[in-house]
């Protein structure tokens, strides 16, 4: 019998690693926002095209946006003619790619997050589709456009499908040749563990999905080990999957693109959360003291980026922190969610998962609520929160959250651009309005859809610093307005259409406007 030995030596340069890559090739990279990204990888990349111009014409896949909204992350591939194609979950953190799909030289896809991460297993599965009720009634269903982002996208990517006289959209598959991932250590032989790493991400999936494809795997680490030496359980990428790995230089492998390492956010460490600064009475404070209203000891909860991040801060400054599990849709469950350039990791986690089974539990329903930014919203209830004229936000796991938890709350300001608020003794005063309005006639791009919601009896609240909204089948209706506030100029003057007006408009509850803690402390 013959001894199977590996074929080449796994361990190489990033320059060597790049150059397995072929034009035509279709990629997948993995990370989230600031979190996880193989930089190293990535810049190799850039460097061995701009030299050779070589490869060209690749297909990006890719799940979460992963960038620093400037030059890092898959900025780094923004090179005409590297790209022809990219399909992508969110696109505001890479405005070197959102600019390709403005100018009409890539094509451009814009699918939910948790869609393209359930992808990849059903693509490591050979499943020639992904089928979801996920994106029914928004930009991606194919009725209102499939996620298409520019006037070159033509392809369906996406399409209807009946089971039991219900409709469910149906996502292609198509071969990975190439994943590019990231862990903390690899042995010899390839096998990864991920110690150092604020999540685990899609990682494993990415790696079937190319090894299933009959492509190849490219994984930069921070350090080697000898083959045998790593504990088996820890292994979160076996050494059968993994073809390249490269070690990484310190500046290219930092944690998240905000701190090069916090142990606090790989549960090294547990922190005192009296560590966490409170926040001044600013508008962004009292949406969310509002929102934190809607939450009941217990519930299972998803924060999204903005402001909703504040209402974990508000939760810990009223000592409630314990009484809810918050949750990051890249697998986080428990603890405080950070925000900024760490957006997505967790300090004081109670368990790390996978994003893939994180997003089964929440398209699943697992959510008992979900607070997510408001950016711009329609009578009908719609909002739009991934497209403004000709700059791409994308979507990211807004969808999946946002149609599936068993309620939602979109919070933010009023309006938008130069707006100025004062609160004084309890009052809310409007110092200077913004020039942009939030809550037109109809949204640009409809990325939750209020009709849908209404369909399936989903409670939706719309939170701001001078009032709140309801969603009901008629449409959105006032239901409470904050102390100072005058309805008909602060309001209604403010507005592209007349929401309907509940019989009794109740005044926000006034602690939600003083200075020190809404509750008694026992």
């Amino acid at each position: 019998m013959t001894k199977k030995t590996t074929s080449h030596n796994k361990i190489v340069s990033g320059a060597e690693a790049v150059r397995q890559i072929k034009t035509g090739d279709t990629i997948a990279t993995g990370g989230f926002a600031g979190t996880g990204f193989p930089e190293e990888i990535a810049i190799d990349l850039k460097e061995y095209f701009l030299a050779t111009r070589q490869p060209r014409h690749l297909t990006l896949v890719y799940a979460a946006g992963q960038g620093d909204f400037a030059k890092k992350g898959l900025n780094h591939l923004g090179q005409e003619g590297l790209l022809k194609r990219v399909i992508g979950g969110h696109w505001g953190a890479i405005p070197e790619i959102g600019k390709l799909a403005t100018e009409n030289k890539i094509e451009a896809y814009n699918l939910p997050q948790g869609v393209i991460s359930h992808m990849y297993r059903d693509i490591a599965a050979h499943k020639p589709r992904t089928i979801t009720s996920v994106g029914i009634g928004t930009f991606v269903d194919p009725d209102n456009g499939g996620g298409k982002l520019n006037e070159v996208t033509t392809d369906d990517l996406v399409e209807q499908i009946i089971f039991d006289e219900k409709r469910y959209l149906a996502y292609k598959t198509f071969p990975i040749n190439v994943a590019i991932v990231r862990g903390t250590t690899a042995d010899t032989e390839g096998s990864v563990t991920m110690e150092k790493e604020a999540l685990i991400l899609e990682n494993l999936a990415m790696a079937m999905a190319a090894k299933n494809s009959g492509g190849i795997v490219i994984v930069q680490v921070e350090r080697i080990a000898q083959a045998g030496t790593l504990n088996p359980r820890d292994v979160k990428i076996p050494g059968i999957l993994v073809d390249y790995v490269v070690v990484s230089k310190p500046e290219n492998h930092w944690q998240t693109f905000a701190e090069p390492y916090n142990p606090a956010l790989c549960s090294k460490v547990k922190v005192p959360t009296d560590t966490i600064l409170p926040m001044g009475l600013d508008v962004r404070k009292i949406t969310a003291r509002r929102a934190l209203k809607e939450l009941n000891p217990g519930f299972v909860v998803n924060l999204g980026i903005g402001f909703p991040e504040a209402v974990s801060i508000v939760a810990n400054e009223e000592d409630m922190i314990d009484q809810f599990i918050l949750t990051a849709e890249p697998g986080a469950i428990g603890g405080i969610p950070s925000g900024g350039l760490s957006f997505g990791t967790t300090t004081n986690a109670q368990s790390i998962i996978d994003q893939p089974a994180q997003f089964d539990f929440y398209d699943g329903g697992g959510l008992d609520i979900a607070i997510l930014g408001l950016a711009q919203a329609d009578e009908k209830g719609n909002l739009n929160v991934s497209k403004f004229g000709s700059k791409i936000a994308g979507v990211g796991g807004f969808i999946n959250i946002s149609q599936n938890a068993k309620k939602v709350v979109f919070v933010g300001t009023f309006t938008a651009s130069g707006l100025e608020v004062e609160i004084i003794n309890g009052q809310v005063r409007i110092l200077q309005e913004g020039k942009i309005k939030k809550f037109i006639k109809a949204v640009e791009q409809v990325t939750f859809s209020g009709p849908f919601a209404v369909q399936v009896k989903q409670p939706v609240l719309f939170v701001t610093e001078r009032c709140v909204f309801e969603l009901t089948p008629e449409g959105l209706m006032l239901i409470e307005v904050a102390p100072g506030i005058d309805i008909e100029k602060n309001i209604l003057a403010n507005m592209d259409f007349m929401p309907l007006i509940a019989p009794t408009v109740k005044e926000m509850d006034t602690s939600i406007f003083q200075n020190g803690p809404m509750y008694e402390k026992i």
